[in-house]
């Protein structure tokens, strides 16, 4: 039996992802089955992001996190939620964004800067990190978290794999999903 160290769960971030990687089994072959998918999924990311921004346009609770400023971008902003359409050009800046995390997932390398960018991806979704205006509720998070899974896994099982690639990739993209979705739930317990 491991002896784990609790308290340092919560302030080493790569002693918690070792935790955790290990508790669900993500390893090498995970890593690998996900870089072997990138090949076949760079050319749906495009589809992959505006399914997830026109799933985001559809509720008040998710759209409205894009009326405030977003660390970075320095265009004009809406006045009001109504005012903010699908097209305008604070929403092709965040799904550039999103493209690049897909893009990363799949292509770069699962070492300690991997991991602060992941642990990014939680915290600049609060007021820790980016903006200050800026908090996504949790239960917007997971939901978010939820159909971004669901997508790959429609996505994955879209691609015409081997059997054995298919459960593979899918598996790994789960325990993927998982971790991240850690680091996005740890922002709001610390």
């Amino acid at each position: 039996m491991q002896t784990i160290d609790e308290p340092r769960l919560e302030s080493d971030l790569a002693y918690r992802f070792g935790y955790v990687a290990e508790f669900m089994g993500f390893g090498e072959a995970d890593i690998a089955a996900i870089h072997g998918a990138a090949g076949a999924l760079a050319p749906l990311v495009p589809g992959l992001v505006d399914a997830v921004y026109a799933k985001l346009f559809n509720y008040t609770s998710t759209w409205r996190h894009f009326v405030p400023r977003q660390d970075g971008f320095t265009g004009g902003l809406p006045m009001a939620l109504e005012d903010l359409p699908p097209d305008h050009p604070v929403i092709a800046f965040r799904k550039e964004h999103l493209s690049r995390y897909l893009v990363t997932l799949v292509t770069k390398p699962y070492d300690g800067k991997m991991l602060s960018y992941l642990d990014m991806v939680g915290k600049m979704h609060t007021n820790k990190a980016g903006s200050k205006n800026i908090h996504v509720p949790l239960v917007q998070m997971n939901a978010l978290m939820g159909f971004v899974a669901d997508a790959f896994n429609a996505t994955i099982l879209g691609l015409g794999l081997d059997r054995a690639t298919e459960v593979a990739t899918l598996r790994a993209f789960g325990k993927l999903l998982w971790i991240q979705n850690d680091l996005i739930t740890r922002q709001y317990a610390v």
